[in-house]
């Protein structure tokens, strides 16, 4: 999506270093504390807390980032901002981006959000966030490397998770009946959704909702593809991305209650070559942490995305040899697709140890998941998907309008499969809910898996703030007081959620085709819940606010972006790049346009100078949008440099 460009633009000035504080002890688990007006915040597990009067200083563990909460007296969001900037660093200097409300909420009367402009080669994102209630406010300042935010992205979500005004308590559905989702509250829910797709300018969205093993609703809103009228119904199909996971783990625990290993077995025992960059962590790696997003692996996506034409589910087992945690084994929350794909694959081979990887875990899933809960066209065949009733991927274009995206960048998840290339439809994803809810049985009443395997998956494994956590596949939200199990997907065009309420028995899917969908899921979630437990109103205005914000900031990228590029800077490119672990870049020209060709996948891209002097190569292609090359090296020896949060790849110019 476009968004990825924002945390990469601008200007970083130093002009006089800030005084250092004094050194404080780090906190052993997360602790509650409160500003000196009383806003409530929690400092994460190994952070230091420094307070100097109306201001607290959070410091992570790595020095250079921090956290700051300012309480100030001030009448407009802007001017509290300025003096919590003041009170923070006075001497630093940062353009401010855009600013834009969210929806207020927890008692909050006012949110704004407050973007700077960094460079990409700063590796840092600076962010204000004004809270105010009556004429008080609290500025929260996350001022962080990028490699410590993407780390610790859980720990900072532990900050904002609780902080909330002076003594209030936040809206709890414990231990409250919820009403039966009838036909006015399905209309309701319905209504919402074509509301909020409509806003997002969503081709298509379907949605399914389950009440006591009862399907209330599957059906869709839009259309497959923009321009074309076939609607969307309850089994068009789309990519589920990530959803596949816990589809992933139903199958490792259907194993285990074959007996074929235990949760604890650890995985060299299963398959010996299995291994890691770090020796320590691959022998603590039990087949339950395949996919906690616990071992410190970090995200290393780029590396399956823009080296993918090649790419084979041996050859992802193999780049696991080549990565190093970043945190320690179930210290942090860092989400890791190849290690995902690694536990599909390795419960494939156990099944069918005689078969090459992709085809014994395609074959295992169909046998132990799709066929048994009847999920009949559930596929990771594309070409199969493709040519049957299926919903078109859209993104949006440089200017923000929603346009069909291409396929390509899509495929290259097909080598790491089991962590997001299942196709499915709202029809089927229902059937597995259904089962989640009914812990193990089937609709005959028959049992398919035991419950104990079944909510093995549950268990929490490692933290998502302090109102979440991260079990195998599945996240349990306790945010509003009961738990919430859920999961989404992302790829290009595609982004879906599947939730479910055990307490409640209630389920529900959304599968959306455009990029802006994945704003429509967390306000589908919140208003599942309003409208089960009679909910302050909240969804409506996260909508609301959203798309405001969404327009903003694609505004606010958009002016500093040439389209198309430069035809003096794209004059200076090399026609053929390569790095050995994210592959090759062919530069390509057509008419005025410069087009960046990965090989599986292509993106015209725009350039943009930037305020430190270095000029980048965007590419800005409906879904493949948001990578940013900036130009390195000489006349003579001409690089680009691609980063992620925590890995920079540098490309040689090939000759």
């Amino acid at each position: 999506m476009l968004m990825r460009c924002v945390a990469f633009i601008g200007l970083f000035a130093w002009t006089i270093a800030s005084p250092a504080a004094p050194a404080a002890a780090a906190v052993k688990a997360d602790t509650p504390k409160t500003t000196s007006t009383g806003t409530q915040f929690v400092v994460p597990a190994e952070w230091a807390i420094h307070v100097a009067g109306n201001k607290v200083t959070l410091d992570p563990p790595e020095e250079g980032s921090q956290a700051v909460l300012v309480d100030v007296k001030a009448s407009t969001p802007d001017e509290a901002v300025t003096q919590a900037w003041k009170a923070y660093a006075p001497a630093r200097t940062w353009p401010l981006q855009v600013a834009s409300d969210v929806a207020p909420r927890d008692d909050w009367d006012q949110i704004r959000i407050y973007n700077y402009e960094t460079s990409a080669n700063d590796k840092r994102s600076v962010t204000a966030i004004a809270y105010r209630h009556d004429r008080q406010y609290t500025v929260l300042i996350y001022d962080m490397a990028n490699a410590v935010g993407e780390k610790r992205a859980s720990q900072l979500r532990a900050i904002s998770d609780r902080l909330l005004p002076k003594g209030y308590k936040r809206e709890s559905f414990a231990g409250k009946t919820a009403h039966p989702l009838d036909d006015a509250r399905v209309d309701t829910l319905k209504a919402f959704v074509d509301n909020a797709r409509k806003a997002y300018d969503v081709p298509g969205v379907a949605i399914g909702l389950i009440d006591h093993g009862k399907v209330v609703f599957a059906g869709g809103f839009g259309v497959r593809e923009l321009g074309k009228p076939t609607p969307i119904d309850a089994d068009t199909l789309f990519m589920i991305a990530s959803n596949t996971k816990a589809l992933t783990t139903l199958m490792l625990a259907r194993e285990v209650d074959q007996q074929r290993f235990t949760w604890n077995t650890p995985v060299v025992k299963v398959m010996p070559s299995f291994k890691l960059g770090d020796a320590d962590t691959t022998r603590q790696v039990l087949i339950r942490h395949l996919i906690c997003a616990c071992t410190g692996m970090p995200r290393q996506d780029m590396e399956w995305v823009l080296n993918s034409r090649d790419a084979t589910p041996e050859t992802v087992m193999k780049a696991l040899s080549g990565m190093q945690p970043t945190s320690r084994f179930g210290e942090l929350f860092q989400y890791s697709n190849l290690m995902a794909a690694a536990a599909g694959y390795i419960g494939g081979h156990v099944l069918y140890p005689q078969l090459e990887l992709g085809a014994a875990y395609d074959l295992a899933m169909q046998k132990q998941v799709f066929d048994p809960l009847g999920m009949k066209i559930t596929t990771f065949d594309y070409d199969r998907a493709l040519l049957g009733n299926h919903a078109t991927p859209h993104g949006l274009d440089v200017d923000g309008h929603t346009a069909i995206a291409a396929m390509g960048i899509n495929d290259s998840i097909r080598a790491a499969r089991p962590a997001g290339a299942a196709w499915s439809s709202v029809s089927d994803m229902l059937r597995y809910v259904r089962m989640e809810l009914a812990d193990g049985l089937l609709p005959d009443g028959s049992r398919y898996v035991s419950r104990e395997a079944l909510l093995e998956r549950r268990k929490p494994n490692v933290a998502l703030g302090t109102t979440a956590t991260y079990g195998m596949g599945l996240m349990v939200d306790r945010t509003w007081g009961i738990p919430v199990v859920h999961h989404g997907g992302d790829l290009a065009g595609f982004h879906s959620d599947m939730i479910w309420l055990p307490e409640q028995d209630v389920g529900a899917v959304i599968l959306t085709n455009a990029d802006a969908g994945v704003f429509i899921r967390g306000p589908f979630q919140r208003r599942l819940l309003e409208v089960l437990f009679d909910g302050k109103p909240q969804a409506q205005g996260d909508v609301d606010a959203g798309v405001k914000r969404l327009k903003a900031e694609i505004a606010a990228v958009r002016k500093r972006l040439v389209v198309p590029a430069d035809p003096a800077e794209a004059a200076k490119l090399a026609e053929n790049y390569r790095n050995p672990a994210v592959g090759s870049i062919q530069v390509d020209r057509s008419g005025k346009s410069t087009v960046f060709n990965f090989g599986a996948w292509r993106s015209e891209v725009a350039s943009r100078k930037n305020d430190d002097g270095s000029v980048s190569f965007i590419t800005i292609s409906p879904g493949s949008d948001g990578y940013e090359f900036v130009v390195s090296g000489t006349a003579d020896n001409r690089k680009l440099v691609l980063r992620d949060e925590q890995h920079e790849y540098v490309y040689d110019e090939v000759r």
